[in-house]
This record gives structure tokens, C-alpha cells and sequence, in this order.
């Protein structure tokens, strides 16, 4: 079919008084004269004057529309591919796709009315991540990711920088919130991400949650939702949180660096939450809050006491590795299930009748092994020579000084390294703290 804009240029030119054969030249086409004779056009639709003509070979799956109709009259949520086999159970020979088509035009659309429902004084808060890149006036750029938190009766906000987006990260920041509030609603409302929800029926059901995030929303004793992302009809009146934090505050701003950045967001933080009022209550939030706080319920673990519970096996060498950082147990735990407790600056670990208490490491590499357990995991070594190596290990482990210096010593006196090692390794037990805060050129240093 010759395109409708093309059909309105024929015309123009028949109209200013040019031949058919001049016209034709110009324009490229054979059909002048039944153009001109057309009604003058007044659309440039193509698709519709397509239809109405009736232009074009029918999709072999068209005589299956009643068919297709009946079965969707009937059942209106059949899968297609379901369709398809009994469709072709009465002679379709077609492809799926065409008649996939058909079935999403016949298939009755359901249109889900947006209800924005009110929360009353305490019932919700909703929390979710975002992230934006930012450009300083340097012209240098960083993605900034940041968790964001509001109550939705009084709109009250608190916007924090996280270095990730991970399950920790969100639990701790999600409590470093409720703190700052000062309490705890009935419900907390999140989308559906990983870090909340690991699976979900087709009904929109949680089946599996997080357990990092299950238990310390346990502690809390608060109440968790999780909606359908893009899905507002279930989010209430509140605003997109992440689209109103990004608009309101992230690109309106211009920032020097990374400290005028965290300064800026707490002057807008304040602004937002005691000077300026919500555009959808018409009142500032702080005054809203007072309403609220005496529904809020009491925090019931404070930001600096949170353990997040990591299920745990107690390893063959005597560790258990959370995040690549071995932390050390006695002997007697190797297998023993059980539970890591993993707090901002200290990690607690209970297998079985074991408990012990370690300092949490985060550079890389960085493990830490208590002297008590450095003597018993010898002691619980079965051979001389097994338990030297063991030794030596202990020894690696304090930094390259180390195992330079060991090196050396096992080239140099391979006959007599493991008297010497055992020596070292009593004079470790003795200095080990301030060898390793030291390095251990101070064990090195005594030896030598």
C-alpha cells in the first residue's frame, strides 16, 4: 500500500495542474490516476487505512478467533501455551507467535483501580535503596548509593550514604533509622528485593525470606510488607521515595566533594523535616511526628547491640570464614554447627558449647586467631612434624617479614629449622599481640 503522506503529495500535484505522467516521474509510483480519484486524505495512519482496506495476507491463526474467544469466556487466565495446544487440537497448523498475538488482543484486559490509601499515626514506614551518580564541581564522578526511610503519616525522612546495597547494610541502616524517629511502626513497607524476599509464589505470597533481614526483623518485633515493584496501587500515598529523594534533593544540588555532600544532605534532612511542609499533608512532618511518636512503639535493640545471626559449620582447620575473614575456635568445635552473631565491631560465635568473642575484621586477608585457640589447635596436632607446620602457619600469617624470614631459615638450616621454629613459636605465644600490631619483625628482631 502506497503510505498516506505519499497519497496526500499525489493529490497536491494533480490539484496544482500536473500530468499523470509528470506526477508519476516525480513521485515513483504507477497509480496516479486511481490515487487523485480517492477521497482527499486527511490522516497519515497508515496501520488504520490498512485495516480498513483490508490490506494484506490474514494471519493463518484469524479463523481461530471465536474459537479463542469461547475459551478465554470461560477460562480468562489460561496460559497461552495452553491455548495454543488446544487450538491446535482443532487444526491450527500456524506458528505460536501469531497466535499469540491473537490471544493477548482477545484476552480480557484487567485494569487494577489506583487506590492511594491513607496511613494512620504509626501503622507504616516505607525503606528502600537507591543510587545516583554524582559529578562534583571538580568534574569528578561518584555513584552514590544511599537507604532511605519514611513514615508515611507523617512523612518524616531519613536519607543515609551506605557503601552497598547488601542485606547488613540494609538491616543496620534500617535500625540507625527507627533510632533517629525514635520508635518502631507496626509495619515496615519494601519493595521486593533480594536483600528482603529470596522467593515469592505467583500470587504474590513470600515464600522464602532473607534470613539475615527475617531475623532481625524478629528482634524488632516489627511487621514487614513487600509490594510488587512498579506497582503502586499497593504503596499507599507516599511518594516514590527514591524518585523523591533524587529529584528533591540529589539534582537540585551542586556539591564540592564527598564531606559538602553529607553537610548538604543534613541541612536538607532538617529543612525537609521542620522547616518546609509536605506537599501532600500541607504540614511539616515534625509537627505531624509529635501526633505520631506515642504510636510508635520502642526500639528493642539499639543500633549499637544489633547481631546480625549467620548460620554457621565450624571448619576442618578450626575457623569459621565469614566474609573470607577465618575466626578462630577450639579444636573441639571442628563440625559443630551453629550460629555467627555479627555485630558492627565484634563478631560472637556459639557452636554447641562453644562460645567465643573476636574483634570483626574488614581488610582484606585479615583473619584473627585467639592465643588460646593458637596453643590448643597445636596441642591437638598428631605428629611432631604435623604439629611444626602447624606452628610454622601461625608464624606466615603475621606478614611478609615472616615469611621472608622463614624462607630463609628453612633453606639455611634445613636440619635444624624445626628446633628453631619451635622456639620462635614460644617466643610468639609470648608477643603475638604486639607482633602483630607491630609486625613481625619484632619476633624476628628477638630471635635474631
Amino acid at each position: 500500500m502506497i503510505d498516506m503522506l505519499t497519497r496526500h503529495a499525489i493529490q497536491v500535484l494533480r490539484q496544482a495542474g500536473h500530468d499523470q505522467a509528470a506526477v508519476g516521474r516525480l513521485i515513483g509510483v504507477r497509480t496516479v490516476r486511481r490515487v487523485e480519484g480517492e477521497p482527499d486524505v486527511t490522516h497519515i495512519d497508515d496501520a488504520t487505512e490498512r485495516a480498513r482496506r483490508a490490506i494484506g495476507r490474514p494471519a493463518k491463526a484469524e479463523p481461530y478467533r471465536s474459537v479463542i474467544a469461547e475459551i478465554l469466556a470461560q477460562e480468562p487466565d489460561l496460559l497461552s501455551v495452553e491455548i495454543l495446544r488446544r487450538v491446535k487440537l482443532n487444526g491450527y497448523d500456524g506458528g505460536k507467535t501469531a497466535l499469540y498475538d491473537l490471544i493477548s488482543a482477545i484476552r480480557p484486559k484487567t485494569i487494577r483501580p489506583l487506590v492511594r490509601f491513607e496511613g494512620l499515626a504509626g501503622e507504616f514506614s516505607q525503606h528502600d535503596f537507591g543510587h545516583v551518580d554524582v559529578r562534583f564541581l571538580n568534574e569528578s564522578e561518584k555513584r552514590v548509593h544511599f537507604f532511605a526511610s519514611r513514615l508515611k503519616y507523617s512523612r518524616w525522612v531519613e536519607v543515609t550514604l551506605v557503601p552497598d546495597e547488601r542485606t547488613e547494610t540494609l538491616v543496620r541502616t534500617f535500625v540507625d533509622h527507627f533510632a533517629a524517629i525514635g520508635g518502631v511502626p507496626l509495619l515496615a513497607v519494601f519493595d521486593r528485593p533480594k536483600t528482603v524476599a529470596l522467593k515469592w509464589a505467583r500470587d504474590g505470597r513470600v515464600t522464602e525470606w532473607n534470613p539475615l533481614f527475617a531475623g532481625v526483623a524478629l528482634d524488632l518485633s516489627v511487621g514487614i510488607e513487600v509490594c510488587w515493584p512498579a506497582a503502586p496501587w499497593q504503596k499507599g500515598s507516599i511518594e516514590n521515595l527514591v524518585g523523591w529523594v533524587k529529584g528533591s534533593f540529589f539534582k537540585q544540588r551542586r556539591f564540592v566533594d564527598n564531606d559538602d555532600l553529607l553537610q548538604q544532605l543534613g541541612e536538607w534532612r532538617t529543612e525537609v523535616n521542620t522547616e518546609r511542609p509536605c506537599r501532600a499533608t500541607k504540614v511539616i512532618p515534625a509537627v505531624r511526628l509529635e501526633e505520631e511518636r506515642s504510636r510508635l512503639r520502642p526500639l528493642k535493640v539499639a543500633p549499637a547491640d544489633l547481631a546480625v545471626r549467620v548460620p554457621i559449620v565450624v571448619g576442618p582447620t578450626g575457623a569459621v570464614i565469614h566474609d573470607l575473614h577465618p575466626y578462630s575456635m577450639p579444636p573441639e568445635a571442628i563440625g559443630i554447627a551453629g550460629t555467627l552473631y555479627l555485630c558492627r565491631d565484634r563478631v560472637r560465635i556459639i557452636a554447641g558449647r562453644f562460645e567465643v568473642t573476636h574483634e570483626r575484621k574488614f581488610q582484606p586477608g585479615e583473619g584473627s586467631m585467639l592465643p588460646e585457640h593458637r596453643a590448643q589447635h597445636v596441642a591437638a596436632v598428631s605428629g611432631k612434624r604435623a604439629k611444626r607446620y602447624l606452628q610454622r602457619e601461625h608464624l606466615i600469617k603475621l606478614g611478609p617479614e615472616a615469611l621472608a624470614y622463614l624462607t630463609e631459615l628453612t633453606h639455611r638450616r634445613p636440619q635444624v629449622w624445626l628446633r628453631d621454629l619451635d622456639r620462635l613459636h614460644t617466643l610468639f605465644a609470648a608477643y603475638g599481640d604486639a607482633a602483630r600490631e607491630g609486625g613481625a619483625h619484632r619476633v624476628v628482631a628477638v630471635r635474631g
